[in-house]
C-alpha cells in the first residue's frame, strides 16, 4: 500500500506530536560546569528526531592545521549553533538551515595539537628542523609536510622529538572542557570525541594504506589520556582499551568510516593477524561498533555499482581512491551492503553478527563546519580545495571549456570526486547526552547525503491500519521493533517506512526497502520500491515504479515543477519471505535530482561543467537496518 498524507498528519508522526488527520488518498559560554539534563516531565515517548555530525576536524589535528585551517573547537560548536566561522581561503561560512541539534568535535588523536605548537615560535617546539620546513602556503611544501606526518601516523611510529604526550593530553583535556562548555541541555548536545586514524598496510600498497579510521565517542565522561594510533594501529586494541573505559564508568563508542577507501579491510573476514574471526571478536566489535558513517565528503560506502549491477541508484557520490593516492581501493570488503551479509555468515560461524550495525552521515570537514549545501560548497581541507578551481569544478587556469585539460592538470583532481555529505539522524526522547548516546547505542539512527529528510521506520506484525496513527512509536513498538532493531523469523515481516521532505531540498521521489540476506551462494539483495510519488506503483516484475519525469535545467540549475511528493508512507510485507535463513531490511528515500555541486560551480564560473562529473545527483536519506532471524 502507498500513501500520501497531509502535511500536518505527517508532521506530527516525524516530529513526535499528537494532533493529526487521517490518509487522505491512496497513491504512491566560560562556566564549565556541565549543564544538568532535562527533567523527565520534558521527554518525549513518541521521540523527536535531531539532526547532527560527529565527525569535525579543527586546526588541532595535523591535516588542518598543515592546511592553514586555524579554527577551534569552539569554533565547531559556534558554527553548530548557527554562527558563521572563518574560512582558511579568506571567506565565511555558515549553515544554510537551521543549528545543528548534537555535534563532536573529533580531531586526530595522532599529534593533537603538536602542529600548532611547532608554528607558535614561542614554543621549543619551533626551533626543531622538522618544523622549519613544515609550513607556509607553498602546496608542494604543505603535500609533503603531510605526506611526513601522515606516514608517521600511518606506521604508528612517532616523530620522537615532536611526539609530546604532555602537549597532546592538555590539548585533549582542552577539547574534553570545550565540549562541556557549549553542551545545552534541549538545544545543542555535545560530545568529546577524537578520531582514531588507522590504516591496514595488508593489502601490500606500501604507503597507500587501507583506511581503518574510527571516531571514538564519549557519552559524558572522558579521561585524561586518549588512546590513538601512536599508541596501537590494531583498532583490535583499540577496542580493549575501550573496554577499560568502560569498566572505568566512562562508557564510549567507536564509529568506522569511509569503509569505501579501506581496501577490503574495514569488512573483512579474518582477524587484524590474519586468524579466523571467533566469537570474542564479533562480541567485542558489536559492543564497541554500534554504528557505522555511511557517508561524508569522501564517498558514500552504501554499495557500488560492481556489487550491486541490478541497484540503478548504486552509482552514487563512489570515491574509490586509497587516501592522499590515485590508486583504487579493493571492492570487496569496504561496502556496507555487503558487510550486512558477511556478518549474517560470521553469526553463523560464531553466535555473534559482527556487522549488525546501525547507520549515521556526518561530514569529516577540516574547517569546523561541514558543507552540507550543495549550492553552497566549500569542500573539506582548507587552502587547497577552498575555489572551484582548485577543488577541480571548473577548467584550470581561467580556461572556459575543459577542451585539452588532463587529469594532472586538474589540481588535485580527486576533490572533484568528493561530495557535500552528510548528516547523522536519531530519534531520540530529548535533546541530551543521555537520550542521543541511547539513540545511537541502540541505531535507531540514519544517514543522510546532506539533505535533512525526516525518516520513521518499523517492522513486526504491523497493520496497514497503523499508518496515519499518531502514536506509531508505542503502538509499534507493541507489536514490533524501530529501526535498529531485530524480529524472530516466524512469518513474514511487514514493515512501515514514513518520509517527509527536507524543506530547502526537492521533493520526494520514492521509498525503498532493501533486502540483504546471505545464503549457500554467497550475498544476495533485492530492492522493492515501498512508496513512489504521482500516484505511480512498482512493476510486480521489477519491484520499481517508472522515473517520475522530474529533471534539471542546468543553465541555471533549477528544478521541474510539478513531480514529487512533500511526503511518502508505505505499508509493506515482505512477498518473498522464506524462513530458513536471515535477513536484514533498510529504507532508502530518493529525492527528486538536483545540482551537483561542480554544476553550480560551474554555472556560476559561466564554463563548462566537468565532463566526468555528474551533473546532478538524487539526494537520499539511509535507515538503520532491521535484522530478521531465521525461523527457529
Amino acid at each position: 500500500m502507498r500513501y500520501f498524507l497531509g502535511s500536518a498528519c505527517l508532521l506530527a508522526l516525524l516530529a513526535g506530536c499528537t494532533g493529526a488527520d487521517t490518509p487522505t488518498q491512496d497513491i504512491a559560554a566560560p562556566d564549565t560546569t556541565i549543564p544538568a539534563a532535562e527533567t523527565p516531565s520534558a521527554r518525549n515517548a513518541e521521540k523527536s528526531v535531531y539532526f547532527g555530525d560527529l565527525h569535525i576536524h579543527t586546526k588541532n589535528s595535523f591535516d588542518a592545521y598543515i592546511f592553514n585551517v586555524r579554527t577551534t573547537p569552539d569554533d565547531v560548536y559556534r558554527f553548530a549553533k548557527g554562527e558563521s566561522v572563518r574560512h582558511p581561503s579568506g571567506y565565511d561560512i555558515k549553515l544554510g538551515g537551521e543549528p545543528l541539534d548534537f555535534v563532536a568535535a573529533t580531531d586526530h588523536g595522532a599529534y593533537m595539537g603538536v602542529l600548532p605548537q611547532m608554528n607558535n615560535p614561542d614554543s621549543p617546539l619551533s626551533k626543531l628542523e622538522i618544523s622549519k620546513t613544515m609550513f607556509g602556503t607553498d602546496p608542494e611544501l604543505i603535500v609533503a609536510a603531510f605526506n611526513k606526518v601522515g606516514g608517521s601516523v600511518r606506521s604508528g611510529e612517532p616523530f620522537a622529538e615532536i611526539y609530546d604526550r604532555d602537549l597532546i593530553d592538555q590539548t585533549w583535556q582542552d577539547a574534553v572542557a570545550a565540549a562541556d562548555r557549549h553542551y545545552e541541555p534541549g538545544k545543542l548536545t555535545t560530545f568529546a570525541g577524537y578520531e582514531y586514524t588507522a590504516v591496514s598496510m595488508r593489502g601490500g600498497n606500501g604507503f597507500e594504506g587501507g583506511n581503518l579510521h574510527r571516531n571514538v565517542i564519549f557519552k559524558d565522561a572522558a579521561p585524561k589520556r586518549l588512546f590513538a594510533t601512536l599508541d596501537s594501529t590494531n583498532p583490535e586494541n583499540l577496542w580493549d582499551w575501550m573496554d577499560e573505559e568502560r569498566k572505568a564508568g566512562r562508557d564510549v563508542m567507536a564509529i568506522p568510516h569511509n569503509s569505501n577507501v579501506s581496501d577490503g579491510e574495514m569488512f573483512a573476514m579474518t582477524q587484524m593477524d590474519g586468524s579466523a574471526i571467533d566469537a570474542a571478536y564479533t562480541q567485542q566489535r558489536l559492543r564497541n561498533e554500534p554504528i557505522v558513517e555511511m557517508t561524508q565528503v569522501k564517498g558514500t560506502s552504501e554499495t557500488h555499482p560492481a556489487l550491486s549491477p541490478n541497484d540503478e541508484f548504486a552509482d552514487f557520490e563512489i570515491y574509490e581512491y586509497l587516501l592522499a593516492s590515485q590508486t583504487k581501493s579493493k571492492i570487496n570488503g569496504s561496502y556496507i551492503r555487503e558487510a550486512l551479509a558477511r556478518g549474517m555468515a560470521l553469526e553463523k560461524a560464531t553466535g555473534t553478527n559482527p556487522y549488525q550495525f546501525g547507520l549515521i552521515g556526518s561530514s569529516d570537514t577540516h574547517v569546523a563546519g561541514g558543507a552540507f549545501d550543495e549550492s553552497d560548497y566549500w569542500s573539506k581541507v582548507g587552502i587547497i580545495d577552498g575555489t572551484p578551481e582548485m577543488r577541480g569544478s571548473v577548467p584550470p587556469g581561467g580556461a572556459k571549456t575543459w577542451d585539452g585539460v588532463k587529469a594532472s592538470d586538474n589540481a588535485e583532481y580527486w576533490f572533484s570526486r568528493w561530495g557535500a555529505s552528510g548528516y547523522a539522524a536519531v530519534w531520540a526522547e530529548e535533546n541530551t547526552r543521555e537520550a542521543i548516546y541511547a539513540a545511537m547505542a541502540r541505531k535507531e539512527t540514519y544517514a543522510t547525503s546532506g539533505t535533512r529528510i525526516k525518516l520513521r521506520f518499523f517492522g513486526g506484525n504491523l497493520s496497514s491500519d497503523l499508518v496515519g496513527a499518531t502514536d506509531l512509536a508505542t503502538q509499534a513498538g507493541a507489536n514490533g521493533v524501530p529501526m535498529g532493531g531485530n524480529l524472530a523469523g516466524d512469518t513474514a515481516p511487514s514493515f512501515i517506512a514514513q518520509a517527509m521532505r527536507d524543506p530547502r531540498g526537492a521533493p520526494l521521489d520514492r521509498i525503498q526497502i532493501v533486502k540483504v540476506w546471505n545464503n549457500e551462494y554467497g550475498m544476495q539483495e533485492r530492492i522493492y520500491d515501498m512508496a513512489c510519488s504521482d500516484g505511480r506503483t512498482a512493476n510486480p516484475t521489477t519491484h520499481r515504479c517508472a522515473d517520475n519525469g522530474a529533471s534539471v535545467d542546468l543553465s541555471n540549475c533549477s528544478p521541474s515543477t510539478g513531480a514529487g511528493a512533500p511526503e511518502l508512507v508505505g505499508h509493506w510485507t515482505d512477498p518473498d519471505f522464506d524462513g530458513s535463513y536471515q535477513a536484514s531490511y533498510y529504507v532508502r528515500v530518493l529525492e527528486n535530482p538536483t545540482c551537483r555541486w561542480s554544476s553550480w560551480d560551474a554555472m556560476r564560473a559561466g564554463v563548462e561543467r566537468h565532463p566526468d562529473r555528474p551533473a546532478t545527483i538524487k539526494e537520499r536519506a539511509w535507515s538503520s537496518p532491521i535484522w530478521v532471524s531465521a525461523a527457529q
